[in-house]
């Protein structure tokens, strides 16, 4: 039918309706799901339509002028969806499919396709032991000790980059009275996000995001210029409400780790802020192996604040941005509800991108929260606010960061960073001597002394287990006294003196 239409080479026509127009055609069309749609959309609304040949739809767009624009395409799969992601209502039937402008191209997406299935985090979360998700908690992930490893370790590099770079962690409460978010405006904002509970007759929120909690420790004492910029950074366990139907492996979830951090600053400090801020995420994707661009998110129509605020705040990202000599796009009306923001879009090793690290520059919560601070002049000024994220979520970067390497984590990262191969039983005394010598340098590792063959240890090892390096003991190692050292990444195996086999590896533990 596809190719049908194709040939038929039909144009393909946008054109808008006022909302009851709307309604009344989609029903003449027999359309009850979509008339029920617009019905929930606001009385002012105008939906926009595309016509082609005989067939109407309502889409924001845009499409290809002429179907036969549509060179290469290809259905993909098909899933059942309820309507409105509710159990209660009649199951319907999506069917999924890509389309390209040449064969070329879609072969090549294909094979990343299936090159990305070999790397879903899910399935390598589960192979490697890294993390677990259970029905008693749908979107809300379980870290299992391999995992930890691998958390606990980006969150040592993160403190070590951000006390480098002049920033104070703190740690707030994950739940906190409802007055707090409606100064803040995440209750009019954001409410259908958050999870609440009831304490002493009061309406408490869990957590969503960590920036109200920081706002109190900034307003907790008087201010003084010769503080700021003041950079309290917070690892924040966050919950949000997400839809059942969205929740994705450590993609999309519940409950996640925000790597945060708030800058306070005067104005005249903005634009050297948000270029250190800038530099600082660079370094980290860089750190991975990602590449990254940019994009600027403007002001959306549910927004708070004064016009000239966000005329300023608008302006100074651009500036900084500049003045970095960074490429951006610009995003029109996609920013927060109380500032606009640079979104970080890194690519990662098959050329998809995601969206992680992100700078918000505010001027609401600090008139929400009436924050100051005493100028040279001992008068009270009211500061500029930055809320920034380098992994964004950690769950989710450690996702990304999982497909990105197929598993193959840095060394410094990986959960077994060598394994001990005994090839003889006679040998295993000096296996074992080797072993202990490189667990007390304080390098993970093992030592496997089963009776199998060396070939079938070094692919479980290598291909399963994903370990850098793998330290192969037989008769020929202990008399020499020696070691058979394999890399993972470069399949070699070469020998080594044990000694500086440790040296090299304790410097690769660095982050």
């Amino acid at each position: 039918a596809m190719k049908e239409i194709i040939s038929e080479n039909l144009p393909v026509k946008p054109f808008v309706l006022p909302r009851e127009e709307a309604m009344k055609l989609m029903k003449e069309k027999g359309e009850d799901y979509k008339a029920e749609h617009i019905e929930d959309l606001p009385p002012n609304e105008k939906i926009s339509f595309y016509r082609q040949g005989e067939y109407i739809d309502m889409c924001r767009g845009p499409h290809v002028t002429h179907t036969k624009a549509v060179k290469a395409f290809k259905l993909t799969g098909i899933s059942g969806a309820y309507w409105k992601s509710d159990s209660a209502n009649k199951m319907l039937t999506r069917i999924y499919g890509t389309a390209f402008l040449s064969e070329e191209e879609l072969k090549r997406h294909l094979e990343m396709l299936i090159e990305a299935e070999k790397r879903d985090h899910r399935k390598l979360g589960k192979e490697m032991e890294l993390f677990m998700l259970s029905e008693e908690g749908q979107g809300f992930p379980f870290f299992l000790p391999n995992g930890m490893i691998i958390k606990n370790e980006l969150i040592r590099y993160w403190r070590k980059i951000h006390e480098e770079n002049g920033y104070r962690e703190i740690s707030t409460p994950i739940m906190l009275n409802r007055r707090l978010w409606e100064t803040s405006g995440h209750w009019e904002h954001y409410q259908d996000k958050m999870y609440v509970s009831e304490i002493d007759g009061e309406t408490f929120c869990i957590k969503p995001m960590n920036c109200p909690g920081g706002v109190l420790v900034y307003g907790s004492r008087p201010r003084s210029y010769k503080e700021l910029p003041i950079k309290l950074g917070e690892l924040g366990l966050v919950h949000r409400n997400e839809l059942k139907g969205t929740l994705h492996g450590l993609f999309r979830v519940r409950a996640f780790t925000q790597d945060d951090a708030h800058i306070y600053m005067s104005r005249s400090q903005v634009k050297e802020e948000i270029a250190n801020v800038i530099n600082l995420i660079d370094s980290v994707y860089e750190k991975f192996g990602f590449s990254c661009t940019l994009e600027l998110s403007t002001r959306p129509e549910n927004s708070m604040g004064a016009d000239e605020d966000w005329e300023l705040a608008e302006n100074s990202l651009k500036e900084a941005l500049e003045q970095c000599g960074r490429d951006y796009s610009i995003n029109e009306g996609d920013g927060a509800f109380y500032g606009p923001k640079i979104d970080f879009h890194l690519k990662d090793s098959l050329d998809r991108t995601w969206q992680c690290g992100t700078i918000q520059l505010d001027f609401q919560l600090p008139k929400n929260f009436d924050l100051y601070y005493i100028d040279e002049k001992g008068e009270k000024r009211r500061p500029i606010m930055i809320h920034r994220v380098c992994f964004g979520s950690v769950e989710r970067f450690i996702g990304i960061l999982t497909e990105h390497c197929a598993g193959c984590f840095p060394f410094w990262l990986a959960t077994l960073q060598v394994k001990i191969l005994t090839v003889t039983e006679s040998a295993e005394d000096y296996a074992i001597n080797v072993y202990e010598k490189i667990r007390k340098a304080g390098i993970r590792s093992a030592i496997d002394k089963r009776r199998e063959k060396i070939g079938y240890m070094i692919r479980e090892a290598q291909y399963k287990e994903r370990v850098p390096f793998m330290v192969i003991i037989g008769e020929k190692e202990k008399s020499s006294g020696l070691i058979s050292v394999r890399n993972r990444d470069t399949g070699k195996t070469e020998n080594a003196v044990l000694e500086e086999f440790i040296e090299k590896a304790l410097k690769l533990m660095d982050c």
